[in-house]
């Protein structure tokens, strides 16, 4: 709810203490931490702005769930992996589409580290069926795709970012006028906030503005993926 508080600057001290100490011994003597200062905090945020997410758009969904749910586990899978650290050192927390089981599908997203906090809209590296449907949505109809991309609302608040392609993708011209963001291979709108903006008690309104600011790209992307906004 607005006006309260979810967030302090434990949360980063725990983060920076774990990243110095990423085993299970420390983990498991601090866990009352992580679970007081991220784990709870973070679910009670999910909770409260799932009424704010509704008005934003009813098709994605906050889910408080402690596993399974909107917040990602600080667990790491490490079975392919050549660092063995254990736990995640950031703070992942999505809010997906309603389809997103079934396809790839755009979201938003809180991420917290102990050096940035960000907010992001859009979609992060989409398989090879949704990106080509958005980069066709893009030859199709240009003028929407500027008129998103552009919008007052999204750009005041969002820079487009992501990985590109170095050359044009197969199938598409060139030379088209969109051959830049043709080249794209994620749709993600990103906003950088301060630390003191996420521990102060108006963040869930601040939040609440920068998800609303990224319906123009997130309309896009829904009609281009055939998923409703």
């Amino acid at each position: 709810m607005a006006g309260q508080r979810y967030f302090s600057n434990e949360l980063f001290k725990f983060l920076r203490e774990l990243a110095e100490n990423n085993n299970r011994p420390w983990f498991q003597s601090n866990k009352d931490r992580y679970e007081r200062h991220i784990k709870d905090a973070a679910l009670q945020f999910i909770a409260d702005f799932a009424p704010h997410l509704r008005k934003i758009s009813p098709h994605f969904v906050a889910d408080p769930r402690p596993a399974g749910g909107s917040l990602f586990r600080i667990y790491r899978d490490t079975r392919f992996s050549k660092d063995k650290s254990p736990y995640k050192t950031n703070v992942g927390i999505r809010f997906t589409h309603e389809a997103a089981k079934d396809v790839h599908a755009p979201g938003y997203y809180l991420g917290i580290s102990s050096k940035e906090v960000f907010c992001a809209c859009g979609i992060w590296h989409p398989d090879g069926d949704a990106l080509r449907k958005i980069r066709e949505a893009i030859v199709d109809d240009p003028a929407s795709w500027k008129r998103a991309r552009n919008a007052k609302k999204f750009a005041g608040v969002f820079e487009l970012e992501g990985d590109s392609l170095k050359t044009a993708p197969r199938g598409f011209d060139p030379e088209h006028p969109m051959i830049e963001d043709l080249r794209r291979k994620d749709f993600i709108g990103a906003k950088r906030v301060t630390k003191s903006q996420l521990t102060s008690p108006d963040f869930m309104d601040t939040f609440t503005t920068i998800c609303r600011a990224g319906a123009p790209l997130q309309r896009f992307l829904c009609r281009a993926l055939a998923v409703p906004y």
